[in-house]
């Protein structure tokens, strides 16, 4: 853990279970005098917002969250958070396999690639960059040949940054696919906890808002 703005620790994972939360799209719509509309995005990819109140179910959930963000600052740092919804490069409940995902095509000279997850087909399919992979999970294949971590290839878990070795450079041609399990870069969205006590034994939810941030 650096004091670089974000702490490479997961947020309490069974509490996260619990959470409330999905993609968020800013798309400005402008109605027009014939009754048709112009829709633009203002965002070339989507956010990830969560409320991480729902999954706290005891007091001693509640102590562990608070005991969190302290330790973050409030929002002051960020961390990963896996979202039950959306973990892998597959569906969630199916098993990894590294022809998951088309992450490139070797030219012969690139050595280096990103994880990417894509969702839907054709072209109007959206392409999502996987920043924070959970390292022991990733799998790589190049024209459908397993590759080895740290033999055929080097993986940075905190950037997603593939790099190829000498001697096993993709080909040409050749269709690079990943398989793996990964977390969403988030931060809190308040710098204050407010809990009612007697609330909180009554089934009163707070609300604890986190937010995807870009990094």
């Amino acid at each position: 853990m650096t004091d670089t703005g974000f702490h490479e620790v997961r947020f309490p994972t069974d509490i996260a279970r619990g959470a409330i939360g999905g993609p968020l799209r800013n798309t400005q719509i402008v109605a027009l005098a014939s009754g048709h509309e112009q829709r633009n995005t203002r965002w070339a990819h989507s956010r990830r917002k969560y409320n991480v109140g729902y999954g706290m179910k005891t007091l001693d959930d509640l102590y562990q969250v608070i005991s969190f963000f302290e330790q973050r600052r409030g929002k002051l740092y960020g961390f990963r958070f896996r979202d039950a919804f959306d973990f892998k490069s597959c569906s969630p409940g199916d098993t990894i396999s590294a022809q998951d995902q088309d992450i490139g095509t070797g030219d012969g000279t690139a050595t280096s690639f990103a994880l990417r997850k894509t969702y839907g087909t054709g072209i109007s399919a959206y392409v999502r960059i996987i920043g924070k992979p959970v390292a022991g999970t990733v799998e790589i294949e190049v024209g459908g040949a397993p590759q080895v971590l740290d033999t055929d290839f080097t993986l940075d878990p905190t950037s997603g940054a593939i790099e190829f070795l000498p001697g096993s450079i993709p080909p040409d041609g050749e269709t690079i696919s990943a398989g793996f399990e990964f977390d969403v870069a988030v931060r809190f969205d308040v710098d204050e906890i407010t809990v009612n006590l007697r609330a909180f034994q009554a089934g009163d939810i707070p609300s604890i808002p986190l937010v995807e941030v870009l990094l």
